[in-house]
């Protein structure tokens, strides 16, 4: 019952801004069709809640924006329901989006943004929180089924698609009693920290090997600005 409930409200929220959005869509096509296709990188969390578990997707997504210079170009699309950096690594275009939408409902900040600036579902790479992996373990899942993870599962539902990239982040699961809901929503321990600042960069690593094989770190340039070859330039 609770899910069909999300799902209604999702649909309601991702509609009602529906026909803007699809004027924005036609203008961001002309870009799209113009260059390389468009790649979309979302970190899945909860807002106002960065420090726990169940946002590890959010927390790997500012650790990417930190690597590529670009922590100051986070700005809200009202649009999206997100914050958002669009960029480009390498001659690909690719948009940064942290959904400020509560983590059942993600989904409807994904789609608006896939149509604002005209992603497709298969270039759309979604990092998240697993229970079922150990902290420090992490890996890529090829699309399939959301695992249990309401986050993924809106995002399918809005999407009508489930081809979408995952990596998923090991947080592991609770020990003894504690129920899972305290757990993925509890902050990390301080021994746990350290651990996790070496995820947070792992996981980087691993993004950038899928977004850019060759890519190395460098200054970013405002567009319009003198832009050194392979240099991450911002719009």
């Amino acid at each position: 019952m609770r899910r069909t409930i999300t799902r209604v409200v999702s649909r309601v929220l991702l509609y009602k801004r529906f026909s803007p959005l699809m004027e924005t869509q036609r203008d961001s096509q002309r870009d799209v069709h113009s260059g390389a296709r468009r790649r979309m990188v979302v970190g899945l969390g909860n807002p106002g809640m960065d420090a726990t578990r169940h946002s590890m997707g959010m927390a790997v997504l500012g650790a990417l924006a930190a690597r590529l210079e670009l922590a100051h170009c986070w700005h809200g699309d009202k649009q999206v329901s997100g914050e958002v950096i669009v960029a480009t690594i390498q001659d690909t275009p690719v948009i940064l989006l942290r959904p400020k939408l509560l983590m059942n409902i993600n989904g409807v900040s994904v789609a608006r943004a896939a149509v604002k600036y005209g992603v497709r579902a298969e270039d759309i790479v979604l990092v998240h929180d697993e229970l079922d992996k150990a902290l420090g373990k992490t890996a890529f899942k090829d699309g399939g089924s959301a695992r249990g993870h309401n986050g993924v599962r809106s995002c399918v539902d809005m999407l009508q698609s489930d081809v979408m990239l995952r990596l998923r982040v090991g947080i592991g699961r609770p020990e003894g009693k504690t129920l899972v809901e305290r757990h993925v929503l509890g902050c990390f321990s301080r021994s746990e920290e350290l651990l996790v600042a070496a995820v947070l960069q792992r996981s980087v690593d691993l993004l950038l090997a899928r977004l850019a094989p060759t890519h190395r770190s460098s200054r970013a340039h405002q567009q319009g600005g003198g832009q050194t070859p392979g240099a991450n330039r911002v719009s």
